[in-house]
């Protein structure tokens, strides 16, 4: 009886926070999709009276417009395609890193880690709008690199406001959420494995790719799909960082609901991003359960 209670004393506070954060808001958000928009933005009223009867004022619209239109469709796969390479580039950066991290001295651990995390102790938009600096036209960075591409024979280039300045911003952001999980990881593998590789005639790259690696395959998975999920829905970075041709999903979301205040498409647009996040969760978790169950 007592197990029985501390378990569901453990369970209910995150099952509580998963209803009330998620599942309600979901739900009210499929509904709006069904809806049509207010007069002056918003949501029309859902039902009404005619001649004393009630009468339900649903609409497919919202949808048919999702399905008429592919720039959505495009829209949306611009957007993968930018958290991919964000998660991609975060991985290969980040990797090397945790692996250092994992191999020094228990000593410089704490250290180095509090490196890896002290960007969060200062606010997101500082951060960002600190990019804008560092890509502006007038910049030591932007003139050191337009310097090196006319040396080559190039035209100069603008790095702000650009897929290249979001791509960055990106990177810069999720980059500890790669760090954290593989850091995880790899400081858990025994060594010995390595040695026993070694002795039996393996070199480093063996070594590396066939026991680091597999080892290191849920670190990897847990990393991506914290870096993924949220770089699919961002919408910040590419406002301030990103040009005309930046936008993301996510700002296209932002602007139904409080620029356009179209929100019943915006919740359509969010319902789409939703089981797109969704699919592409459980078919990684389908991939990570077959790579650790090879390894």
């Amino acid at each position: 009886m007592k197990n029985r209670l501390g378990k569901w004393l453990l369970s209910w506070p995150p099952l509580l926070y998963l209803v009330l954060f998620f599942l309600i808001p979901t739900g009210i958000m499929f509904v709006a999709a069904f809806r049509f928009p207010g007069d002056y933005g918003g949501l029309a009223p859902m039902y009404y009276y005619e001649e004393g009867k009630l009468v339900w004022d649903l609409t497919l619209e919202n949808f048919t417009r999702l399905v008429e239109e592919p720039i959505y469709f495009e829209l949306f796969a611009k957007s993968a395609w930018y958290a991919v390479l964000t998660t991609l580039i975060c991985l290969v950066m980040a990797y090397p890193l945790s692996w250092l991290i994992a191999r020094s001295a228990k000593k410089y651990r704490d250290l180095l880690l509090l490196l890896v995390i002290l960007p969060f102790w200062s606010n997101f938009l500082i951060r960002i709008y600190a990019w804008m600096i560092i890509l502006g036209p007038q910049s030591a960075f932007t003139r050191a690199v337009n310097w090196v591409w006319t040396g080559l024979g190039f035209e100069p280039v603008q790095l702000l406001f650009t897929p290249f300045a979001v791509i960055v911003g990106m990177v810069y952001v999720h980059l500890p959420f790669m760090v954290l999980p593989l850091y995880a990881n790899l400081e858990k593998h025994d060594l010995s494995l390595l040695s026993a590789a070694q002795d039996l005639g393996a070199n480093a790259w063996q070594r590396f790719w066939k026991i680091t690696w597999p080892l290191s395959l849920p670190g990897v998975f847990a990393g991506s799909a914290l870096v993924f999920i949220p770089a699919l829905g961002m919408f910040a970075i590419p406002d301030i960082l990103g040009g005309t041709d930046s936008i993301m999903i996510g700002n296209l979301i932002k602007q139904q609901i409080l620029d356009t205040r179209d929100w019943p498409f915006g919740a359509v647009l969010s319902i789409m991003l939703t089981a797109g996040v969704l699919a592409i969760a459980m078919l990684g978790a389908l991939i990570a359960r077959k790579g650790v169950k090879r390894g």
